[in-house]
């Protein structure tokens, strides 16, 4: 059998590491806000290339946080507008919607699957206060257009970087620098759920800023509303980094670049091997980076394809099977027509794609992929 996520095998890669970093957190006693998550947040700002960094609970917490601290600052109000991605997962509108903000769904590019920059402008209301972008998929959903854009309506840039964790924006002209997903906007939110590119050993996430004033009001948010003990200046929530956790994010964050090498040759194996016509893959673009979190193949007969794939031994997932305008939570919006989103849901299946795979495993995978047709 070929797991679609083996985190036995990923955490086995650096095992001895992350053996000793949860053994010193044990012998030191100190288990919440101490010194390892001191040193991953200094470190991981370092990584990003923001000057702050506020470890949280999990990445919804940090998406709530950002728009919950964008309230208490003045910037945002109940019922403003925050433009998103419709192909997204859940967590990304939950984290709007919690703050009684409205969001305002975009169809994507189906090219890239990220957000399509030349519908955002349309979507821009008089209420409208925020773009928030998603790096679905490990790909970079900024562009130079989205970022124009922002610049002339005076609207803030959120960026969702659950999935992207190392990618990096390679710039709109040949001599700019390249600037990594989670430092391109105003703030980001990032989870490090495990079976994510950087992953903990259980829930946990983080928000990025150069904003001095957001990460300060995000870290008392999360600390019940606190900056001093007992003294409340909000009305916070309890999301805090256990150092456990922290210590292991600290060791596999230097590990990061090159697991995530390896998922982009795995990856190109991909795209040299899989030819059938009934599976089609996401475009490569020359000019943009990939760390490949999710590599989604599509497929008219997805649910057919996914259960010839398991018979091979081989496990896939769907992501995601239900967009979020057709979940039973958001029922206003069940009767919306967002086709590209719609198409994107119905046929999407993701490979087994992780830095402990093989390249025979690969190889199997193309040649089930391959072998697939439609039975009568």
């Amino acid at each position: 059998m070929i797991k679609y996520l083996d985190l036995q095998a990923i955490t086995q890669l650096h095992g001895e590491e992350i053996k000793a970093a949860v053994g010193r957190v044990i012998d030191s006693g100190w288990f919440l806000q101490g010194r390892e998550t001191e040193t991953f947040e200094s470190d991981y700002a370092r990584y990003i290339g923001s000057r702050h960094c506020v470890a949280v609970a999990n990445g919804l917490d940090a998406l709530r946080l950002i728009l919950r601290a964008y309230i208490e600052i003045g910037i945002l109000r109940e019922g403003d507008e925050v433009i998103v991605p419709a192909n997204t997962y859940i967590a990304t509108i939950l984290a709007i919607t919690d703050n009684r903000l409205v969001p305002v769904l975009v169809e994507p590019d189906i090219d890239t699957l990220q957000i399509d920059d030349t519908l955002i402008e349309q979507a821009i209301t008089p209420r409208t206060r925020a773009i928030m972008i998603v790096h679905l998929y490990g790909r970079c959903a900024y562009t130079a257009r989205i970022a124009d854009i922002c610049r002339r309506h005076r609207l803030k840039l959120i960026e969702d970087n659950a999935q992207a964790h190392g990618c990096q924006f390679l710039g709109s002209l040949p001599d700019a620098p390249a600037r990594r997903t989670g430092s391109l906007g105003d703030a980001a939110a990032h989870s490090f759920y495990p079976g994510k590119n950087l992953g903990a050993l259980g829930d946990a996430g983080a928000v990025t800023t150069d904003d001095a004033e957001l990460a300060d009001v995000i870290r008392a948010l999360a600390n019940y509303g606190s900056r001093q003990k007992y003294v409340f200046r909000y009305q916070g929530l309890n999301s805090r980094m256990a150092e456990t956790d922290a210590a292991v994010l600290d060791v596999k964050l230097r590990y990061l670049d090159a697991d995530n090498r390896r998922r982009q040759q795995l990856a190109a194996l991909y795209y040299e091997g899989i030819a059938n016509p009934l599976v089609s893959l996401p475009r490569r673009m020359a000019d943009e980076e990939n760390v490949f979190h999710i590599f989604p193949v599509f497929c008219e007969r997805r649910d057919e394809l996914q259960a010839w794939l398991d018979s091979q031994g081989i496990q896939t997932l769907i992501h995601y099977p239900i967009p979020p305008h057709r979940q039973a939570c958001y029922p206003d919006w069940n009767a919306r027509s967002l086709p590209l989103t719609e198409r994107i849901h119905d046929c999407e299946l993701s490979l087994p794609l992780h830095q402990a795979l093989t390249a025979d495993e690969i190889h199997d995978v193309i040649r089930a992929v391959n072998t697939f047709s439609i039975r009568k």
